[in-house]
């Protein structure tokens, strides 16, 4: 599997614990957990604790950025001299952002 893949499926990773179906499946989870695990032990209510913080906090991220991306393409759409090009950036690699970014820059 190709590096460019990986990061592919690591990106559609972190949208997909943005969606409100990952706390289905987060308290799905800790239901099972507490039903046929160690029950209320520190370690695992420390666990799930942290999961869950995880959870929302991924929530609010993409939410914001989201909002960003929104206004942002709002912005190109009615400036006249934008590049076209910027308006499909977010669907590329993180590291093929940061490339356009510094090219920008340097021009």
């Amino acid at each position: 599997m190709a590096l460019k893949e990986i990061r592919g499926w690591l990106t559609n990773i972190g949208v997909l614990a943005s969606r409100p179906a990952a706390f289905v499946v987060f308290l799905a989870y800790a239901a099972l957990w507490f039903a046929f695990g160690n029950g209320l032990e520190w370690h695992s209510l420390a666990t799930l604790a942290t999961w869950g913080m995880t959870l929302v906090i991924q929530r609010a991220e993409h939410r914001d950025t989201q909002a960003i991306h929104a206004k942002l393409d709002e912005l190109l759409k009615v400036h006249g001299d934008a590049k076209n090009s910027l308006m499909n950036i977010d669907d590329k690699d993180a590291e093929e952002v940061e490339r356009e970014r510094a090219q920008a820059r340097a021009s």
